[in-house]
């Protein structure tokens, strides 16, 4: 089961990201006048379809690292040698890359511890460690909760150490580990729900960064009225590069399509960060739906599909093993 959903999940991530890099910055009513209906390339990256960019680069830097061992510095020279040499790169060139996770990658290029390396503001609150997050799900699965939130903080710090990053990061895997043992999507957001609020409260966690995801976790905030995210239409819905609306577009597009495609096509029609927000829902639907949903066509069109079909073998290999 498990080298089935590590490939689906990696595949699922890319083939997302590859089907927004065309798009990526441009809004919701630019895209309304030709939606996505398909993988092409160019656009605004300028890059032949099948292209990923760096939510992939730095999803499979992480997948490589778990194949070897859970090593936070080996994860942080492979972060640098992407950035710096192209490493993990779809055609030998970076063509893609966050302010908050360049900047964070200098960090660790200086030498600069990764537990330390990554923004620790409220500003730094971009989406550029919920992109790549997904393999640690594997690696996970079956610990503790508190030993995953652990984990999870700890490979979000490399590039992005606010709570609210690691919150999100952390909710993404709850509700991916749902996923993974065969919930469906509405019984896995109940579940993810119940299960993280009282983490969080059991934890500490400020109850202003609590709030911050009532959208997701279904909670009441001050004399609002509770809004949850399978509720909302697509109007209320943001897809911009910070981290609360990437998680927010991507798990909304999983609760309201019923097959891979359908799933990272709302994702990159919702304009804005669309080769993000289609690889972080792309991940959730390929987990839920499997790699035989997503479009052969698709497959064979991305970018070093072999190298990735051979890193899941690989992560699947040394987690049977662990």
């Amino acid at each position: 089961m498990m080298e089935n959903k590590i490939e689906s999940a990696l595949f699922g991530v890319a083939v997302g990201d590859a089907l927004g890099v065309p798009y990526e910055f441009l809004s919701r009513n630019e895209i309304k006048k030709s939606p996505a209906v398909d993988m092409i390339g160019y656009g605004t990256h300028n890059q032949p379809a099948g292209t990923w960019s760096d939510d992939s680069s730095l999803t499979f830097c992480l997948a490589e690292t778990l194949a070897e061992k859970y090593d936070l510095q080996k994860l942080a020279n492979r972060f640098v040698n992407w950035k710096e040499h192209s490493y993990w790169t779809p055609h030998g060139v970076v063509f893609d890359i966050g302010i908050a996770t360049s900047i964070a990658i200098h960090e660790l290029h200086c030498g600069n511890d990764p537990l330390l390396a990554g923004g620790d503001t409220e500003d730094s609150n971009g989406n550029g460690s919920l992109m790549r997050i997904l393999p640690l799900l594997f690696y996970i699965k079956d610990m503790p909760i508190h030993q995953r939130f652990q984990h999870v903080k700890e490979v979000s710090s490399l590039t992005h150490r606010h709570i609210r990053s690691v919150m999100a990061c952390f909710i993404y895997l709850e509700y991916a580990l749902k996923l993974y043992n065969g919930k469906s999507k509405t019984d896995a957001l109940k579940e993810m729900r119940e299960i993280v609020k009282s983490f969080f409260e059991n934890k500490d966690m400020p109850q202003s960064e609590i709030d911050c995801f009532h959208r997701i976790l279904s909670i009441k905030v001050g004399d609002y009225d509770v809004q949850s995210l399978e509720s909302l239409s697509e109007s209320e819905i943001f897809s911009s590069g910070y981290v609360l609306n990437t998680l927010e577009a991507s798990i909304w597009c999983i609760l309201k399509t019923d097959n891979y495609k359908d799933v990272v096509l709302k994702a990159v029609n919702l304009g804005s960060d669309t080769d993000t927000t289609a690889a972080v829902a792309g991940g959730l639907a390929g987990i839920y739906y499997g790699i035989e949903n997503i479009s052969e066509n698709w497959i064979q069109n991305l970018a070093r599909a072999s190298d990735i079909k051979d890193l899941a073998n690989r992560l699947s290999k040394k987690l049977s093993q662990s």
